[in-house]
């Protein structure tokens, strides 16, 4: 049989009746998987030899190759030919099955599938798998789905001077041949491959074997963040171990920090992949540190839920990525030394799921309608992080740790290293003595929306109204801040709602509801509020109510009810003497992107924001991480160029700050949207450090430069016309949008309608949504960008992830139409 070539179209999505007609017939045991990387810098061959057993009777193989050059079912030839668009169709024998499939890879550069990186500062090349949803059929053939969890041993050709790592250790057992031992049970969207000229760091804690790794021209910078990696990894284990009193099974634990990554980081078992912007080459600030020990907790929470135990089908996700925001919060406050992580989660997180719930693609937690599974990736969203931690924290708070983790125990018993659903796992808190789940089930779980929360001050009660067309009747248990006076004392009351109007005492000054962020819920706050915060914030010592107070601004701001200039005034008066790095960076990041552009006078409104920043700055300790904060925040909001030259030189910078590679190309950056900064100087700045970092910041200057050249050079980058890497090309979408630019990016709004729909045939769905989102036209805030974006939804042929992206942006933009209708100039 002749090997077939070039399948026609992009791959198609599993959908989920086709995944359970499958599951009903099959039965995965063994994946036998080799892979030769020694082939040349863009293909690679891949033999998958896969038993299973069958009920028996035609199926299908996913696999998506350059070449498929022979499949074979129990010996017998099946026509590669019938290959289409990732789908080989096969026919198994009742009992047992061998599948051999031999294949022609290609290396990708979108962080899917098997990802090469040549690294710019050396020339030198690394690869890393990314098999998460539809991707695992472009490294090998496979049976892709969730619940055909299987044992795997990989074998692996590599040049001799890379390392191999995996999910289970790796021997060299000669020069360029790796073999990696069989794996537990896993299905294919947890498979991991490491492979490159690493330089690896290796230590052990309570007799798990760890390990770190990085692209060997970071190996300095790996080695700075060694000890604080250790430490964190060591804290969490010894923390999950004893709260879920099951140890990790998955043997060695290694942590590789690999290039171009899209995701955070990938909770595959045993062999953890991050972004490795997460070893840093620049000062940081504190929420940088933050943020990483959150996510190493947060992917070691996988391996319980996700790895041990796997959802059945994606309509779960929250059972994975609920759990592990919520523990990943909870451990890294509890035991590593970022106690302030619920903070930090209060300004990088919440507002996010936030947003997310109160678009029109809203969608419950769990049983979230995920039809196929490139309709599931859509749904790893705010709401299935944030939203889904929340609301677990509350059940944890409700049942107390000894029901809910004996829960969870059960859980993980019941179905270790199977999959399980929702109804499992509320079946086992009931089992713990959880009594009766279905409200909470119901109302949290599989209800979308939130409610908002009110407060009727001549009436003195807080209203609750859920989300216009989700009803709920959810009990919400908090706290709610009052001051007799602005500028005066918090007292704090404890308050039920558990009705539509609920009666709280109120003071004349301010009222924060909320204030520690205990409930989900839209919280606002009321005119006398708005008044009073000027005096109140300043005075107020408790760091999450001052969150609590900001999130409540956004969420009316979103609304449309807080005029940008009355936040402006706030952000004035009481940014300067916040005293975290979280409340400085995100606020003001918010105020920049969010407030200045529907700012009556723009320009002036980012000058305020560079005084208050410059205010921050100067009374700050020299040398802090507050100072280092309030500066990035002075820098994007500066326009001034001989002010921006003064700090690239470093001769004005403020004591305490040096110029660095983040900060260099911070400043770049401005320059360059000022056009201030040209493609020669920023050619230089590249070439004098070639870092990945730098190779990104490059392309996003490249994008921001007011020429049209630059808006055309990023168009085609948008198109696909022009192929780059996915971290530069998503650089590119935020470069190409700068206010003031108008006239240059005009033309691009009717093009972005008419354009996107092609990038479906040159993209997968990872990359097409980040591109769809981050070349949104976010910055033309007119009733003519949102009659175009319509039009494109009502296309019946849109690919689906598309429309998906467009709705929210769409949505996002259609709260700013209407900030800019109320408040702007009449």
């Amino acid at each position: 049989m002749s090997p077939h070539t070039n399948p026609s179209g992009p791959p198609r999505s599993l959908r989920h009746a086709e995944a359970v007609e499958r599951a009903a017939l099959l039965d995965v045991t063994a994946y036998d998987v080799t892979l030769d990387l020694d082939r040349g810098d863009d293909t690679f061959s891949s033999l998958a030899t896969i038993d299973l057993v069958s009920g028996g009777g035609p199926t299908f193989l996913d696999v998506q190759p350059v070449t498929l050059r022979s499949v074979t079912v129990n010996g017998s030839p099946v026509d590669v030919g019938l290959l289409d668009r990732g789908r080989l169709p096969i026919t198994t024998e009742a009992g047992e099955n061998r599948v051999v499939v031999e294949a022609e890879m290609r290396y990708r550069n979108d962080g899917e599938g098997l990802h090469r990186a040549v690294d710019p500062a050396d020339g030198r090349h690394y690869a890393y798998a990314m098999t998460f949803l539809d991707a695992a059929p472009s490294i090998f053939g496979c049976f892709d789905q969730p619940d055909l969890k299987s044992v795997w041993t990989l074998h692996v050709r590599a040049p001799r001077e890379w390392v191999v790592m995996g999910n289970s250790p790796a021997t060299q057992v000669e020069p360029g041949r790796w073999e990696l031992s069989p794996t537990l049970p896993l299905p294919t969207y947890l498979v991991a491959l490491v492979a490159g000229p690493y330089h690896v760091l290796r230590s052990e804690h309570d007799g798990i074997p760890l390990g770190l790794s990085v692209r060997g021209s970071m190996a300095r910078h790996l080695d700075h963040d060694a000890e604080e990696l250790f430490t964190l990894t060591g804290q969490c284990f010894d923390e999950f171990h004893r709260l879920f009193g099951m140890r990790y099974p998955f043997g060695d634990y290694h942590q590789a920090f690999v290039p171009e990554f899209n995701a955070g980081a990938m909770e595959s078992a045993g062999c953890v992949t991050f972004r490795d912007e997460y070893v840093f080459e620049s000062r940081t600030v504190r929420s940088q540190h933050i943020f990483r020990a959150n996510v190493v907790a947060h992917e070691m929470a996988h391996m319980w839920f996700g790895d041990i135990v796997t959802p059945q089908w994606w309509d779960d996700l929250w059972l994975n990525e609920s759990f592990a925001e919520y523990m990943g919060a909870r451990v890294t406050a509890d035991v590593t030394e970022y106690s302030d992580a619920w903070l930090h989660d209060a300004y990088s997180r919440h507002q996010w799921g936030l947003t997310a719930d109160q678009r029109p693609s809203t969608h419950p937690i769990a049983g979230n309608g995920a039809s196929d599974s490139s309709v599931a990736l859509q749904n790893f969203d705010g709401i299935s992080y944030a939203k889904g931690a929340v609301v677990i924290k509350q059940l944890n708070h409700r049942l107390g740790d000894e029901v809910f983790f004996r829960g969870v125990a059960d859980h993980f018993q019941r179905h270790e290293y199977g999959n399980a659903t929702m109804a499992d796992l509320v079946e086992s808190w009931e089992r713990a003595g959880a009594g009766d789940l279905s409200a909470f089930r119901d109302g949290w779980l599989l209800t979308a929306g939130p409610d908002r929360l009110d407060l009727d001050r001549p009436a003195g009660v807080v209203r609750r109204t859920p989300l216009e067309g989700h009803p709920a009747r959810r009990e919400h248990t908090l706290m709610v801040a009052r001051s007799d006076a602005p500028g005066g004392a918090w007292t704090l009351d404890r308050v039920v709602i558990d009705a539509d109007e609920v009666p709280v005492t109120v003071g004349a000054g301010p009222v924060v509801i909320d204030p520690h962020l205990e409930t989900w819920a839209v919280t606002t706050l009321d005119a006398e509020t708005m008044a009073g915060l000027a005096a109140s914030l300043p005075r107020t010592e408790d760091p999450m109510l001052r969150a609590s107070a900001w999130n409540s601004l956004r969420n009316g701001y979103y609304h449309a009810e807080v005029d940008p200039a009355v936040a402006l005034d706030l952000l004035e008066a009481a940014m300067p003497s916040e005293d975290t790095d979280d409340g400085v960076g995100f606020t003001l990041n918010w105020a920049l992107g969010a407030v200045v552009p529907l700012a009556a006078d723009p320009e002036s409104a980012r000058s305020r924001m560079h005084d208050v920043a410059a205010r921050r700055v100067a009374s700050a300790p020299a040398g802090s991480t507050l100072q280092l904060s309030a500066f990035r925040a002075q820098v994007s909001a500066s326009s001034a160029t001989d002010e921006l030259r003064g700090w690239l030189g470093g001769a004005s910078l403020p004591d305490g700050l040096v110029v660095d590679l983040e900060l260099r190309w911070r400043i770049l950056y401005r320059l360059a949207v000022a056009g201030a900064a040209g493609r020669d100087e920023l050619a230089a700045a590249l070439a004098d450090e070639p870092t990945a970092i730098s190779q990104v910041w490059h392309a996003r200057a490249l994008a921001a430069i007011p020429d049209a050249e630059a808006k055309a050079w990023a168009w085609q980058r948008f198109t696909g016309e022009v192929d780059v890497p996915n971290h530069e090309l998503e650089a590119v979408g935020t470069g190409l949008w700068q206010l003031g630019q108008e006239p240059l990016t005009d033309p691009y709004v009717a093009r972005y309608f008419e354009d996107l729909p092609a990038t479906a045939e040159v993209r997968g769905v990872q990359m097409l949504a980040a591109v769809a989102s981050g070349f949104y036209p976010v910055l033309a805030v007119s009733e003519d960008t949102v009659a175009r974006a319509h039009t494109l939804l009502a296309d019946p042929d849109l690919h689906s992830t598309l429309h998906r992206e467009v709705v929210d942006g769409t949505s996002d933009l259609e709260h700013r139409l209407a900030i800019k209708q109320r408040y702007g100039p009449r």
